[in-house]
């Protein structure tokens, strides 16, 4: 197993790409502290299905925008495994509208949650990964803040932000060995999708897009973040690996 021993905290954890990636991460040996906000059944369910691994798992609520809740995450985190050798800053929104339209608070929240939250768990985990010479962070972003969408100017400026972000953070925690890297992922199958009303037009759209034509799923996604999680991509840092069915070319 890639990541037996290790320990882990997964943003967002109980739902989508988080479930997927803590239940990865699991499979590949690793104890889980995953983070939710408002879905604590699901990540009760999630933990349960862990400790059924033979793993270690817990989840804390926590809005991940704010700075003490996140630190009180970490420290969670720690008191349970001792100490956290992976970092998957993956919780995230969308509060669609065109740029002419859009709210201050659309603006502010989206930018607190999807950019500001993942600085504040990095902030909170890097002393540690300095300390211990050891540490592994993978963020989840996205093709659109490559590119641009159009209705979302706040969410690809968010993860636009968490391009330029990882490659910063990577520059500054090399040294100590730590590996900092980013996902992209395109149109992934998620429970957001699924109860989407403009479901169809939205996966009609990204097929035309897509060198695959097949809707990815978030076990396509963990998949990549395990390999990163794990000393596999011990000489990988600073880099976005797109997973996304070839929509992005």
């Amino acid at each position: 197993m890639l990541l037996e021993g290790k320990n882990a905290i997964v943003t967002g954890g109980s739902q989508g790409i988080g479930t997927a990636a803590s239940l990865e991460l699991a499979g590949e040996g690793a104890n889980v502290c995953l983070t939710y906000r408002r879905h604590e059944k699901e990540a009760l369910e999630v933990v349960e299905r862990i400790e059924k691994m033979g793993r270690k798992a817990i989840c804390v609520a926590c809005d991940i925008a704010v700075f003490q809740e996140a630190e009180a995450a970490v420290n969670a985190a720690v008191e349970a495994f001792g100490r956290i050798d992976i970092l998957v800053n993956n919780a995230g929104m969308n509060w669609d509208g065109v740029c002419w339209k859009m709210s201050e608070e659309q603006w502010d929240r989206v930018l607190a949650v999807n950019l500001k939250g993942y600085f504040n768990f990095t902030r909170h985990t890097a002393p540690l990964f300095k300390e211990q010479k050891y540490g592994k962070i993978v963020n989840v972003t996205s093709i659109n803040g490559l590119r641009g969408k159009f209705g979302q100017t706040n969410y690809s400026a968010s993860k636009a932000g968490i391009v330029g972000y990882t490659k910063a953070v990577a520059k500054e925690l090399g040294a100590f060995g730590v590996n900092v890297n980013a996902v992209a992922p395109g149109l992934i199958e998620t429970a957001m999708l699924k109860n989407s009303e403009a479901r169809e037009k939205i996966i009609d759209l990204a097929m035309g897009e897509m060198a695959l034509k097949r809707l990815g799923k978030p076990e396509d996604l963990a998949a990549v973040i395990a390999f990163l999680a794990s000393d596999k991509a011990r000489h990988i840092t600073g880099e976005v690996i797109k997973v996304d069915g070839g929509q992005y070319i």
